[in-house]
């Protein structure tokens, strides 16, 4: 890869729009606990996130070049069919992105700087005086900003997302009165984190282990194929049966639809990116009510 990427550290203050996704609970939670400050764009107040609009649009403008890129403005497009004349994977993009970016944007001169801004960043950087502030724990503060949700512990165990996780850690605490947070990635539910009364914070897995890891986005679109199916009372074994169908479907569909191909690529981006959960932790259904599936209170990633 050409270029590097020479900022680093913790801000001190993040911009905001004022969308669902940008007031969860868990980016709440996450900077409060590492000393970043929230400012939300004013309401009423279009024009305040001017230099974020500036930067989509600086891409977006370098971006309209590239094949199958189209213009905004659906009437402008007439023929031009931009699925057949696209050439890049999701993956290529983001490569070509990370390029434009380090590669060309940092380098030149910008407008307003009248420097470049790799320049104007060091710059900054060496009037400070003094370090940069970093994560004190790289590992817990991945996890500090995960969502969460906050559950009892069973005498059959955990249960989130309609699927039950069980660690003998968890055994003081089960049939207890008390909720304990319990942390997720939706990239990978094969195992959640729980907060422990005293800071500490243990990974609990799929209480059976033969389980294949799964994303949230795939639960949720087995859940809604079994209900459209007219299940009323969906079970963890349902569960796990429909997303292997499923899987299986989209591997070994012999035309794939542009749909499926992408939902595939969601999916391996989804597990590959949370192999580092992997590196960190090598060490029969009861009835089920379902009001885990309540919508939940923070933003979904796919």
């Amino acid at each position: 890869m050409v270029g590097d990427w020479p900022v680093y550290g913790l801000p001190t203050a993040i911009h905001l729009d004022n969308a669902r996704e940008f007031r969860g609970k868990a980016l709440a939670w996450g900077t409060a606990e590492h000393g970043i400050k929230l400012i939300h764009r004013p309401v009423a107040r279009p024009h305040y996130g001017g230099h974020i609009e500036r930067l989509i649009g600086t891409m977006m403008g370098a971006v309209h070049f590239l094949p199958g890129s189209t213009s905004s403005d659906i009437s402008a497009r007439g023929d031009y069919d931009p699925q057949k004349h696209a050439v890049m994977t999701f993956d290529e993009l983001e490569r070509w992105l990370t390029l434009e970016i380090v590669g060309r944007y940092h380098a030149d001169v910008h407008r307003a700087l009248k420097i470049p801004p790799r320049l104007a960043w060091e710059d900054a950087v060496l009037s400070r005086g003094g370090p940069l502030r970093l994560p004190y724990d790289e590992h817990r503060f991945v996890l500090d900003f995960l969502p969460f949700e906050e559950r009892v512990i069973r005498r059959d165990g955990l249960h989130l997302f309609g699927l039950k996780y069980w660690d003998d850690v968890l055994s003081p605490w089960t049939g207890a009165p008390d909720k304990m947070r319990v942390r997720y990635d939706p990239r990978d539910i094969s195992c959640v984190f729980v907060d422990g009364p005293n800071g500490e914070n243990w990974p609990v897995r799929f209480a059976d282990l033969s389980q294949p890891r799964i994303t949230l986005g795939e639960h949720r679109q087995a859940v809604a194929a079994l209900r459209a199916r007219g299940f009323q009372s969906v079970d963890e074994h349902l569960i796990f049966e429909t997303i292997e169908a499923q899987r299986q479907l989209v591997e070994g569909a012999s035309r794939q639809t542009r749909s499926i191909r992408r939902g595939a690529e969601r999916r391996s981006r989804a597990l590959a990116a949370t192999d580092w959960n992997e590196a960190e932790l090598t060490d029969d259904a009861d009835d089920e009510d379902f009001s885990d599936l309540a919508p939940l209170s923070v933003e979904e990633w796919s």
